[in-house]
């Protein structure tokens, strides 16, 4: 982008670094799946679908809009839906990136782990896991002991991610809800702030969720239209 300095070249977006300290996240229409196929859980690249990215970006300022109004801090600034970018505050990862999944019903790379002792669509307690973002090994999960002992994040950091972790998937469940959707699994990024708080990072859309809604499982511009009642 004109003017700005490119940092990383990632799958689904592009991060830019402004003369003033934020950064811009330039939104693509890529999706992770597999031949063809979208699937959240992938960790490649599948398919590109047109427009993908603006509805993904329309989708992110919906929820982090409501989450910021919940007292939750994030690295959200502003977005351009013209530009399909989001200006963000700089936030500095654990490692070299970890996500945080909650769990609301069995599916998925769960169902391929722990298939023998819980059938397909069983209804889970917001469990959270933690998975590293390494596409070489497949994004592996890892336990809190692991991630304290590979001075990753402290005991108490790992509990604060867990807890946001929970306490916005209700705010976005709660929301799907309302419109007759309902939420199966979810994956957050999170950060620390220059002052040490943490907070969200990345995006939330359809790239980033199961939703199902009369028992089809949502494509992402699909979501984004209910959601967003286009």
């Amino acid at each position: 982008m004109k003017g700005l300095k490119l940092v990383y070249r990632g799958k689904t977006k592009d991060v830019y670094r402004n003369n003033d300290g934020t950064y811009v996240l330039k939104l693509k229409d890529d999706a992770t799946g597999k031949d063809g196929v979208f699937d959240p859980g992938e960790n490649s690249v599948g398919l590109s679908i047109k427009g993908l990215g603006r509805e993904s970006l329309k989708l992110t300022k919906y929820y982090f809009t409501k989450i910021i109004k919940n007292g939750i801090p994030t690295h959200y600034l502003k977005s351009n839906l013209e530009e399909v970018t989001m200006t963000v505050k700089p936030a500095t990862v654990f490692g070299k990136g970890l996500e945080f999944v909650c769990r609301r019903k069995a599916t998925g790379s769960f169902i391929k782990r722990y298939g023998e002792y819980i059938a397909e669509g069983a209804g889970l307690d917001y469990f959270v896991e933690a998975t590293l973002k390494d596409d070489g090994r497949c994004d592996p999960p890892i336990t809190k002991d692991a991630l304290v002992m590979l001075d990753m994040m402290s005991d108490e950091e790992y509990e604060t991610c867990k807890k946001l972790t929970q306490d916005i998937t209700k705010i976005v469940e709660a929301d799907l809800k309302t419109k007759g959707m309902e939420l199966y699994d979810i994956k957050f990024e999170f950060g620390k702030s220059a002052d040490g708080e943490i907070m969200l990072i990345d995006e939330i859309s359809g790239g980033c969720m199961r939703v199902y809604k009369d028992g089809k499982n949502l494509q992402p511009m699909d979501l984004t239209k209910l959601v967003l009642n286009e």
